[in-house]
């Protein structure tokens, strides 16, 4: 996938709905991961829409590619909900998210739309795991994608509308 050269933070960009890019990479025991998202903000709302994942996955040898995609995909779609909703609270005496409404998670409405990913194989590498080095690099990414759509940094998850709507303010 190539994509354009173009000045980031994104200044051509009008109105509520802006669109951005960000890229971020990880290292876990042996495993490298690259995740570029493309994520839809509506700046009135702070909504934010994670709706393209590119992620490139070198985990040495690959022994069921199948697999590997599946345990990346599901990677990156715990990552978003993480990213985007995810945040135990608590008051002075208990933790207060205590079922699925005060513990909000990502909506199938809410799913990427395109996960596209590029599995590099070194079959002269014994394999080095994938169960979690995709997600390490999703909030990262996104976070990099909402600066490149608004010039702000956000560094707190989950970037919940409300946090988004106070750092754009």
């Amino acid at each position: 996938m190539a994509y354009a050269s173009r000045p980031s933070p994104r200044r051509d960009q009008t109105g509520n709905k802006v669109s951005g890019r960000g890229m971020a990479y990880a290292q876990r025991n042996g495993t490298r991961v690259a995740v570029v998202a493309e994520v839809g903000i509506d700046r009135a709302s702070g909504k934010i829409w994670a709706r393209k994942f590119t992620v490139a996955h070198d985990c040495g040898q690959i022994i069921n590619p199948d697999g590997l995609r599946h345990t990346i995909e599901g990677n990156i779609v715990q990552g978003v909900s993480r990213t985007l909703w995810e945040e135990v609270k608590f008051d002075a005496k208990n933790v207060t998210s205590v079922d699925w409404m005060s513990y909000p998670i990502l909506d199938i409405t809410e799913t990427p739309e395109t996960i596209d990913i590029v599995l590099i194989d070194h079959p002269e590498i014994a394999p080095s795991g994938a169960g979690e080095p995709s997600i390490r690099p999703v909030a990262a990414a996104i976070a990099n994608a909402i600066f490149d759509a608004t010039g702000v940094r956000i560094r707190r998850v989950p970037f919940s509308p409300d946090r988004v709507k106070q750092a754009l303010s």
